[in-house]
């Protein structure tokens, strides 16, 4: 039978930082919350986050196109958007294969 995934939520990178840290748990969530709001800041600016040995977030500019409605089958113009993106590190590709 297969191993069951773990979900690594802010909460559990919380716990988990505060235990291996002897943190206490609100320090530890503020510490977890501070590295995302850090992170979401600087691409909201137009900025990189790079993680040395994990990866790359970055914001793509995604062109308008025209696209349909599966419902109606209607031609419809889809805006220039910016989306978040990210590239995997080699060093985490290997870790993962």
């Amino acid at each position: 039978m297969a191993k069951e995934a773990k979900v690594l939520t802010k909460k559990v990178l919380a716990d988990e930082l505060a235990a291996a840290q002897g943190l206490t748990k609100k320090a530890a969530n503020e510490a977890v919350n501070y590295v995302f709001d850090e992170a979401a800041k600087t691409l909201k600016k137009g900025g990189t986050v790079d993680i040395n040995g994990f990866g790359k977030f970055s914001i793509k500019k995604r062109a308008a196109r025209t696209g349909i409605n599966p419902r109606t089958k209607e031609k419809i113009k889809i805006k220039a958007a910016k989306v978040p993106s990210f590239k995997a590190s080699k060093t985490l590709k290997d870790l993962v294969k």
